[in-house]
Order: C-alpha cells, then sequence, then structure tokens
C-alpha cells in the first residue's frame, strides 16, 4: 500500500507510460488490490484492476451462495451493488481520455453469468477498470493516489462488504433468481413451453430501455382455461398462463400486445431482477426466435425440409448463398436452431417471409406444386412438433390457414390474454393432402473450415472487437448478429467472440458437426469458468447461450465449410 502511494507520487507530470511501473499487487486494509494491466494512453482503454477481500472480511451469508444458482445470483447483486457505490464515491472525469472513470461490468435487466464479481469459500473478488488520470499525456500521479486511496476503498467497502449491503435486497435477489430457474425446469415436467405469471408487466419503457412501462401497463392475469399453478422455492404458490406443448398461435388485432407478449417469450430464456415486472415468466430455455434475414450468408445448409427443387438444379441439401432471400434464410435459421437442440420456435408474422409461412388455396391453383419451390411452415409446424417434438409459437394476424394446424390459440384483446381454442377449432378445416416433404436432419454434419474460425488480423494472431451488441469483429470478418434478438448483452458479443477462438483451438479439426464442437466448448466453460476463454485476466465477460454463438458462427461470411 505505502510503496502504490510513493511510485504514485514518484511519477506525477512524468509521461503516462510511467504508469506502467504501478503493475503488481498491494496489501490495503481489508483487501488485496492487483494492477492486472496498466493503460499506455489516456485515450486507450481504461487499466484492469482486481480486489480480493477475504470471506471472513466480506461475510458474506453462505445461504445465499452455496448454491450454483445462488452463487451467480449474489455475485450478479455484488455487481450491482459495486456499480451504484462507484456512482456514489467516485469523481469520475480527472482529466484527458478515460481519466478518472472506475467501471465494474454488469446491469441490465437480465441476471447473467459473469466473471465481474466471483465467490469462493475463502474469498471474494472484484474486477473493474479504471481510467488513470492524465494532465494532457502526463501522469496525474496525486490524482491517482486519490482514486487508489480514498475513492477505492469506499467503493470496495460499500459494494461488497455485505455489513453495508441491503441484506433484504440481497435475499431477494438470490431467491428471485432461484425461482425462475426452478420455474423454467419445471416447465418440462408439466409439458408446457412457457409460463407467465399474474402480476406481470410484459411491456417496455420504450424500444430502447427496457425496463418496465412505469405508467399504463396492465399487470397479466391468466383465463381459468389456461391457468396453471406452480410452488415455488421462496414465493411459494403461483398462479399464471401455462403454454401447452405443440403448435401455439398469439393471436387478435394490430396494437393489442400480441408481439409484446411474444418478445417476452423471448427474453424468458434468461433471469431477470426483481422489479423488471418479467422474473416470473419463463420459458424453455432452448427457445429460439425465429426470422427472415435477407441478405445472410448461408453455408451448407439442409434447408430441403422446406425448400426443394430450385430453378437450374441447384442443391437445397448443401445450399450455399452470399446473399440468401427472406423465405432462404429463415429456413436456414429454422434448421440450424434444430441442429443445436432447440425445442421451442418463437416466430412472428411481422419479421418473417410471407411466402415462407403461407401458400393459399387460389396461390397453389394458379401456380402448381411442381412449380413452387417452397414447402410453407404452414404445412410443416405440425410434422416438427409431432416427429421432433418441437413446439412453436407463432404471432399470427393475417392468416386463418395456422387456425388447421394449431393446438392451443391465445387472443390478446387491449394487452389482456383470451383463450380462444374451441372457437378456432370450430373455424378450423381439414388439412388438405400434400405431397411428402424431405425429412429433418437434426444432426448435420457440417464444420467450419480454418478460414472460417481464423481470428488472425495484419501482424496480430488474435483480434476481437466489439463494436456493440450485435456486431462483433473476429479477425478479418465482420459478424452482423442484428438478426439474433436473443443476444442482450454486449460482454455476451465479446465472449462469443473468444469462445468461437477457443473452439478453433480446441476441437474444431475434430468435430463432426458444429452444435457437437460448440457443446464442448459450453461444458469447458461449465467446467473452468470463463476465465479459461481469455489469456489475461478480465472481468468483462458473460456467458451466451449455444445458439446465438452457433448463430455466429453461421453468419461468418468467408471461408468454406466441410
Amino acid at each position: 500500500m505505502h510503496t502504490l502511494r510513493k511510485r504514485l507520487l514518484a511519477l506525477d507530470g512524468r509521461g503516462y507510460k510511467a504508469y506502467k511501473a504501478i503493475a503488481g499487487r498491494y496489501a490495503f486494509p481489508g483487501f488485496t488490490l492487483s494492477i492486472d494491466h496498466v493503460q499506455g494512453d489516456p485515450f486507450a482503454t481504461p487499466s484492469r484492476i482486481s480486489v480480493r477481500l477475504p470471506m471472513g472480511q466480506a461475510a458474506l451469508p453462505a445461504e445465499l451462495w452455496r448454491s450454483p444458482v445462488r452463487r451467480l445470483a449474489l455475485e450478479d447483486f455484488l455487481a450491482r451493488c459495486l456499480r451504484r457505490a462507484i456512482r456514489r464515491h467516485v469523481k469520475g472525469q480527472r482529466g484527458s481520455g478515460n481519466s478518472g472513470e472506475m467501471r465494474v461490468a454488469g446491469g441490465g435487466q437480465q441476471v447473467l453469468q459473469r466473471n465481474a464479481v466471483l465467490i469462493s469459500e475463502d474469498h471474494v473478488e472484484a474486477r473493474l477498470t479504471l481510467g488513470l488520470p492524465a494532465r494532457g499525456r502526463r501522469a496525474a500521479g496525486r490524482e491517482a493516489i486519490a482514486m487508489f486511496f480514498d475513492e477505492l476503498p469506499a467503493v470496495v467497502q460499500d459494494g461488497l462488504c455485505f455489513a453495508q449491503l441491503d441484506a433484504n435486497a440481497a435475499a431477494r435477489h438470490v431467491h428471485s433468481v432461484e425461482d425462475q430457474q426452478y420455474l423454467r425446469d419445471w416447465l418440462r415436467g408439466e409439458d408446457l413451453v412457457a409460463f407467465v405469471a399474474d402480476g406481470a408487466v410484459l411491456p417496455r419503457a420504450s424500444g430502447v430501455d427496457d425496463r418496465p412501462l412505469a405508467e399504463g401497463a396492465l399487470p397479466w392475469h391468466a383465463p381459468d382455461s389456461l391457468a396453471r399453478r406452480v410452488d415455488l422455492p421462496n414465493a411459494g404458490e403461483v398462479r399464471g398462463l401455462g403454454i401447452p406443448a405443440g403448435v401455439s398461435l398469439i393471436v387478435g388485432g394490430g396494437f393489442h400486445g400480441k408481439s409484446t407478449l411474444l418478445q417476452t417469450l423471448e427474453r424468458g430464456v434468461y433471469d431477470h431482477i426483481p422489479g423488471d415486472g418479467r422474473e416470473r415468466v419463463a420459458s424453455l430455455a432452448d427457445a429460439v426466435k425465429i426470422r427472415a434475414e435477407d441478405g445472410r450468408a448461408i453455408h451448407a445448409v439442409d434447408i430441403s425440409p422446406f425448400i426443394n427443387h430450385l430453378p437450374f438444379g441447384r442443391d437445397t441439401t448443401r445450399f450455399s448463398s452470399e446473399n440468401a432471400s427472406g423465405s432462404t434464410s429463415q429456413a436456414a435459421n429454422i434448421v440450424e436452431a434444430l441442429a443445436c437442440g432447440s425445442r421451442l420456435l418463437l416466430i412472428d408474422e411481422d419479421t418473417s417471409a410471407t411466402n415462407f409461412m403461407i401458400r393459399d388455396a387460389r396461390m397453389q391453383a394458379l401456380v402448381a406444386d411442381d412449380k413452387e419451390p417452397i414447402t410453407p411452415l404452414v404445412q410443416r409446424v405440425r410434422d416438427l412438433y409431432t416427429q421432433l417434438g418441437v413446439s412453436s409459437i407463432i404471432v399470427m394476424g393475417g392468416s386463418g390457414d395456422y387456425l388447421d394446424v394449431a393446438d392451443t390459440v391465445i387472443m390478446m384483446d387491449n394487452y389482456a390474454p383470451r383463450d380462444v381454442t374451441d372457437k378456432a377449432r370450430a373455424l378450423a378445416r381439414p388439412l388438405p393432402p400434400r405431397p411428402a416433404a424431405a425429412p429433418f436432419d437434426t444432426h448435420p454434419r457440417r464444420c467450419p473450415g480454418p478460414r472460417v474460425l481464423d481470428a488472425s488480423r495484419g501482424r496480430r494472431a488474435v483480434k476481437i472487437d466489439v463494436r456493440e451488441t450485435h456486431l462483433l469483429d473476429y479477425g478479418e470478418h465482420r459478424i452482423d448478429l442484428g438478426a439474433v434478438e436473443q443476444l442482450v448483452d454486449r460482454d455476451q458479443t465479446r465472449t462469443i467472440g473468444l469462445m468461437i477462438h477457443y473452439f478453433a483451438e480446441h476441437g474444431a479439426e475434430d468435430c463432426e458437426t458444429l452444435a457437437e464442437g460448440l457443446r464442448q466448448v459450453m461444458h469447458a466453460v461449465e467446467r473452468h469458468g470463463l476465465d479459461c476463454l481469455s489469456p489475461f485476466k478480465v472481468g468483462n465477460l458473460a456467458l451466451p447461450r449455444l445458439f446465438e454463438l452457433a448463430a455466429a458462427i453461421n453468419r461468418i461470411r468467408e471461408g468454406e465449410w466441410r
């Protein structure tokens, strides 16, 4: 501690690179500080530091972190406490560039597995970034002393020492996450694919603000015919709407809440913080949002279950395109989701290709079957369930043909759900005979070649940059994830880049299927933690799902697939 102070005083006013001398470990009262990486310029990415408190000092109650789910929840809670403590104690701007900045990763409405705060039997560790202060391009050592010796200890005390925290809020956070994971696991045993608890608040503040709508949102209330009850470990009995396995439709007039419900179910694969409004909403963990994606690249994907006998004899069992149409991209998105093990597809007609979704009787009469390469989803959605056990929830407002194949129909009326299944069945027609379609292949033998997974750029062996949540630069590749709607956090995108590189270095050459190889990467992270992905200690990683990881690789444009 005294050594750090002396070094900071000695470098005050010198060139900014003099800060490199402070890298190392220092003992502070109650915690150890490790300066893991020192930035070389005030405008560069801020320095990385970590603080470690003995468990006796942090005094975190064992009942709040002993199980894996509780540990994840408490780590998330502590990261949020640190963010609040930083806002309270850190002055902020202290000169040029990022001078004076202090941050910890996290936040948002979702609770994700991260490495910003890590709890072990012996200690709790928090990883932060800190912008070392500068005057121009000279070190401001005395300002750095204020950050390290005044601000940081206050942040640690208020953000990590349990005696300073709201114990009731901590318990509520942990219990809420535990209940959500229990609810998600409960679905399968009940033959349900989703659950929305009474009292849930579905609308968001805005299209760019994921917080709940503050005023005017109607609390959710399930119709009796679809109501189910679940006894949660902490909240006790909860009533809500259970969506059964099979083919379910969400119908209703425009602006009545159809897409809002589907968007809620998309995020139901994640846990949410207390007060979010969706903390008792759950979808199957392997639910995948499917949409059309004009212009995406497709590599060696078997889309023949939906699209066949293309003009000029193009092969659809290993279909490739640099500029896919709406229908071919939506077919590929479904096939890729099935290959990764999805058992629930979420589809909104508003973001779908019309010719992929339906083909009405008059169009069939005008264009003969042998002239139409597309087998629309309406003709295959029941096969997905009866042959593969894959359910679908579809927002449909413009075609009654889907009433013929639906098991459950939910009408949204002024943001309130109504069960209109019986009425829909009265309107349904017998399914007409149709030609046999190609079978679904849920274990396609396709893997990316070396160039696809090459992370090098110029002289750098590995170059991975996250520009925004849905844009990843990986080596020479720019990966557009704008249509991957269940990717919710920039730190997930960063982790995806590292996981792709890990896959390239550990087993990509030997895998027979992409999903099989990526599952091995997911298992490695499960066993060893997110730190196994990076050669440096960082605190800005958040775990994505297998589906978003595979989606990123599938959207790399350059390179061959085998």
